[in-house]
């Protein structure tokens, strides 16, 4: 595909400069029609200077910055062309709404897009083959990152679900710290495919209940995410799992991890959503009560080993 704005360079801002914000520079940096520059609140450049000139923002911080920054950035202005894309997995912990939510009410007349899919920085920075999904409900902003971002090594698709793209992303967090723990426990590939087959319709529920298209959920953005995250020790949802199940404190957990594990706060929040909505979330709620020391994680795999018996029906709505 080739972009219209293809014969001048295309300034992109990358906020954060964590591993994945890092990551996805390098990736953006590879088009050599791009101009990419990066920003943390340790940087040189004023946030200011670095988004003047934006006409693609990929903001890639942890959840709980969303907001502050958002303030700051409605203060100083964007060009009204610049297309804001979040490659934040989270919730927030206040309006329980998704990042992409929260940009769209920061910024109504701003195309917002997700990135979103089985995206582990590491092996992305050696090279290695990967895919993702950029989903926004303007076409054409969608379609020109898609054409920004992608290489020979980084597939990216696009569809029109943005909320489904991040709450597949966000809500795999919470279950690979159950697949983790399971993992912690040795309990068995048997054990591990069980709970990863019952963990996406329960992830599709929260979706669906929310306004989301149940069928991103078997997609890249989805179930694919939740494959990487669940079946890597890169990730670092599952290495508090993982951790957890071997009787770590949750502090000591936290402090090895080079970065932030979403999914401890996550939990938090969606199962507030789920209570709030009545949505069926036995494996949030174990983990809820894994994070929170309430439960071990022997005793937690117990009670969802102890559920009712009945058909196996996937209950998606």
């Amino acid at each position: 595909m080739t972009s219209p704005h293809a014969s001048r360079p295309t300034p992109i801002t990358v906020l954060g400069t964590g591993a994945w914000g890092t990551s996805l520079a390098r990736l953006a940096t590879a088009n050599p029609g791009n101009v990419v520059r990066s920003w943390s609140r340790s940087s040189p450049e004023t946030l200011e200077a670095v988004v003047a000139d934006a006409e693609v923002l990929i903001i890639a911080i942890a959840m709980q910055g969303i907001v502050k920054l958002s303030k700051r950035l409605q203060t100083i202005g964007l060009k009204e062309q610049t297309i804001i894309v979040t490659a934040t997995k989270g919730l927030d912990p206040e309006t329980h709404l998704s990042p992409s939510r929260l940009w769209q009410a920061a910024f109504p007349r701003h195309a917002v897009a997700v990135l979103s899919g089985p995206n582990l920085s590491k092996e992305i920075d050696r090279g290695l083959p990967a895919a993702t999904v950029v989903a926004s409900t303007n076409e054409a902003a969608a379609q020109r990152v898609q054409t920004l971002i992608s290489s020979d090594r980084f597939r990216v698709y696009t569809n029109t679900d943005p909320l489904g793209t991040e709450l597949g992303g966000t809500l795999k967090n919470v279950m690979a710290i159950a697949v983790g723990a399971c993992d912690g426990l040795n309990l068995g590939t048997n054990a591990k495919s069980a709970l990863m087959t019952r963990a996406l319709p329960e992830m599709v529920r929260v979706g669906v209940k929310l306004g989301a298209d149940p069928e991103t959920f078997l997609g890249l953005a989805g179930l694919g995410d939740m494959l990487a995250t669940c079946s890597s020790r890169l990730s670092r949802n599952y290495r508090v799992g993982y951790g957890l199940a071997q009787g770590q404190p949750m502090a000591e957990i936290l402090q090895a991890l080079d970065g932030t594990a979403e999914g401890v706060n996550t939990t938090e929040v969606l199962l507030a959503i789920a209570k709030e909505h009545q949505i069926s979330v036995p494996i949030t709620k174990a983990v809820h009560a894994l994070i929170h020391g309430r439960m071990d994680a022997k005793a937690a795999v117990e009670v969802l080993m102890d559920r009712e018996l009945k058909p196996e029906t996937l209950g998606l709505l």
